[in-house]
């Protein structure tokens, strides 16, 4: 294998717009966005569907969706109706993190300790006090794993931004392969999967921070 892209200190040079940091730079606007997007969308979704029991065929239908829709695909229909840009980047993305996020937030609420629940009403707890206090904290874990699930699947799949002319670490693949350039194609290979790899370590630390020491074997 060569490694010959990776190893040449100007693929790393900040002022070169295409080097590799500000290729993981724009990589990770992309990723950013689509989950913050797809967070805002899905998880009041997700937490009033998981609260009330009223219309969970949709938090169970949508992982199943997500699981079978083809980003590429999606984004060739986007392109097609949208043109070329962001925006049918984000629109593919967001739908891609969407269901993991919302059937999370629907588990979470789904799979709480009643009892305890039960509990914080006859302390006179007002509901909102007991979906911020009691029910939120005790759906996290849950939460957090979807939002991971989700953030590893945009951290890899956020490369189709490079096949409409966008940036990110596709454009090493997409370049590399039509100039058979193939230590490129190794070089966004490896640096997507380390990518995946450090985020999820990241947001697994997070997880660790903020998630109640009771809760951590939920």
């Amino acid at each position: 294998m060569n490694f010959s892209y990776l190893t040449d200190p100007a693929h790393w040079d900040p002022s070169n717009p295409g080097s590799i940091p500000n290729l993981i730079l724009s990589h990770l606007g992309y990723t950013a966005l689509a989950l913050l997007i797809g967070a805002v969308i899905a998880l009041p979704v997700g937490l009033y569907i998981g609260h009330t029991g009223k219309g969970s065929f949709i938090a169970i239908n949508a992982g199943n969706a997500g699981r079978s829709l083809p980003t590429l695909g999606l984004l060739m229909l986007m392109v097609t109706l949208l043109g070329l840009g962001l925006l049918p980047v984000l629109i593919a993305l967001t739908v891609l993190v969407i269901p993991p996020i919302l059937t999370s937030a629907y588990a979470g609420m789904r799979n709480l300790d009643h009892r305890v629940v039960d509990a914080a009403r006859g302390m006179g707890m007002r509901p909102w006090q007991v979906l911020s206090r009691v029910e939120l904290p005790m759906a996290l874990p849950i939460m957090l794993s979807g939002f991971r699930n989700a953030a590893l699947q945009v951290v890899a799949t956020a490369t189709v931004a490079a096949a409409v002319g966008l940036g990110g670490l596709g454009r090493l693949l997409i370049d590399g392969l039509a100039v058979n350039d193939y230590s490129r194609v190794l070089a966004g290979a490896i640096v997507v999967a380390a990518l995946a790899v450090l985020v999820d370590l990241f947001l697994a630390l997070i997880q660790r921070l903020i998630v109640s020491p009771g809760l951590k074997g939920s």
